[in-house]
């Protein structure tokens, strides 16, 4: 059984996952309205990733006997001036859920769940791997500036991404 304090922890944390999922479909909504196909398959593949990192705690919250309690999930942005604008807010979304986690990590070791512990780090080392991706993403476009044919290069790249499920402890 999860301690009530880390079980509300773990409760938001599903919601800020499930918060992701609905920010990353909002941003693909914007990248089908001005036809950038291939981020918008980058999104559609952050948005499978981010339901099932939501999908892994919510499924860790019943093994240990514990409650899910679903949250109401806020709006998100649906509007961007560019492209490098919309991945520098993704940029700051994820460093923002690495903060959510470790805020949930240090929960857990405060009141010594070890078994918690030891489930969030699969989530720690995905953190690092979200924030170097969209930090290459971001320095691809800083390097593109405003130019149309590099931009357009670069969406039929980010289109072969594929989605392949994690393996959740």
């Amino acid at each position: 059984m999860l301690n009530e304090k880390l079980e509300q922890a773990f409760n938001d944390q599903i919601n800020a996952e499930f918060y992701s999922e609905y920010l990353y479909l909002s941003m693909a909504a914007y990248f089908e309205r001005i036809n950038l196909q291939g981020f918008k398959n980058w999104m559609n593949v952050q948005i499978q990733e981010e339901h099932a990192h939501a999908m892994g705690l919510f499924n860790y919250v019943h093994e240990r006997n514990a409650k899910v309690t679903l949250q109401q999930i806020a709006q998100p942005k649906n509007d961007w001036e560019s492209t490098l604008e919309l991945f520098e807010d993704v940029y700051k979304h994820e460093q923002y859920i690495t903060s959510k986690i470790n805020e949930l990590i240090s929960i857990a070791e405060e009141v010594n769940d070890r078994a918690a512990v030891i489930f969030l780090d699969w989530y720690v080392k995905e953190q690092v791997e979200e924030e170097s991706n969209v930090s290459n993403i971001l320095k691809t476009l800083k390097l593109i500036c405003n130019d149309n044919n590099c931009l357009y290069m670069f969406d039929k790249e980010l289109a072969s991404r594929v989605y392949t499920a994690p393996e959740i402890n």
